[in-house]
Formats: C-alpha cells, structure tokens, sequence
C-alpha cells in the first residue's frame, strides 16, 4: 500500500496531466469548432426549444413542468459525464468546450422534449410516451448527431439507451403529478 503522500503526488501528477488536456482541448475548440456551422447547430438547439416551450407551455403548469425538467437535466448532465469518463461515448463541435457533455442534448433537448409530451394529452399512458420517448431517442436522436459526427459511442449501443430513457420519462412524469409539498410560511 502507497503512503498518503505517494498517493497525494499521484494524485495531483494526474490533475496535472488532466489540466494540459483540458487546456489542449479549449485550443482545438477555439481553433477548429468555435464558429463551425456544428457549434451554431448546437447553438441553436441549445436556445430554440426553450423559446418553443415558453411559447407552447401552459402557463399554470410552468412551475411543476420545471421542477421535471430539472431533475431530467442533472440526471442527463450525471449519465452523461459518467459515460464520457468511462469512455463509453465521447462528444465533438461541444458548445461549450470544458463541459464533457453535450450541452443542447442535457440542458435543452431532454428536459424540453419531456416536458412537451408530459404536456400534450395528459390523459394518455405514461408508458405508451415512455416507450415513444425512449425508442425515439435511442434509435433516431442518437444515430442522426452520430452521424451528423456529433456523437462518438465507444462501447455504448442505442438498445442500452432504451431503457435508460425510459425511467428517466416515467420519473418526470411521476414527478409532475406529485401534490405533497407543504405550504412555505
């Protein structure tokens, strides 16, 4: 077993190296993505659907919607770091480059998608979106930015995604319908 202070050395040598990276990555991004017809495609998937929501939402609904949204957005933001640094996936033409995550995809298109369908036709199924949710994004959205060379998988296959998207849908929906909290005095 190393002592602590082999292990603090170790450690830091590693912060080291991952800082150079992330260094090297922000000149390449500045350089060759920044500007790019891909980083204004993610420019505006980032801002459109947002501005498509505030058009469509139902304005007494806004407050439970957002508090969904937000949990779809850590959960993607958390999924979707957690697969980049395992390498199962990585990202390119990032909007933002010392995010490892693809910012319209976790910030935008997840949590605005679902808010919609929770949105549209209340009455229908949770489970009949879910799986529509889940079947559109893994088999469509994820091949259509892979090839658009967006999206890297590594070791990841859409089938995997399925029912990943699934549970996240069937959460937000849960969380929508939740009337428990008590009144701030």
């Amino acid at each position: 077993m190393k002592s602590k202070e082999e292990v603090v050395q170790l450690i830091d040598e590693n912060v080291d190296q991952i800082h150079i990276l992330i260094q090297e990555k922000i000149e390449i991004w500045s350089n060759d993505v920044l500007y790019t017809p891909l980083w204004w495609f993610g420019v505006c998937l980032s801002v459109i659907p947002w501005i498509i929501w505030i058009i469509l939402r139902k304005n007494d609904s806004t407050d439970r919607l957002l508090y969904a949204g937000f949990f779809v957005m850590t959960i993607s933001i958390v999924l979707d770091v957690l697969g980049d640094q395992l390498g199962l996936w990585h990202y390119r033409y990032n909007v933002i480059p010392v995010l490892p995550t693809y910012f319209p995809w976790d910030i935008t298109l997840m949590p605005v998608t679902i808010m919609l369908l929770i949105q549209y036709k209340p009455n229908i199924n949770p489970w009949v979106k879910a799986i529509f949710f889940s079947i559109v994004t893994s088999f469509v959205a994820e091949p259509i930015i892979e090839w658009m060379e967006i999206y890297q998988p590594l070791t990841w296959k859409y089938i995997y995604s399925v029912p990943i998207q699934l549970i996240i849908y069937l959460t937000a929906h849960y969380i929508t319908r939740r009337d428990q909290f008590s009144k701030l005095y």
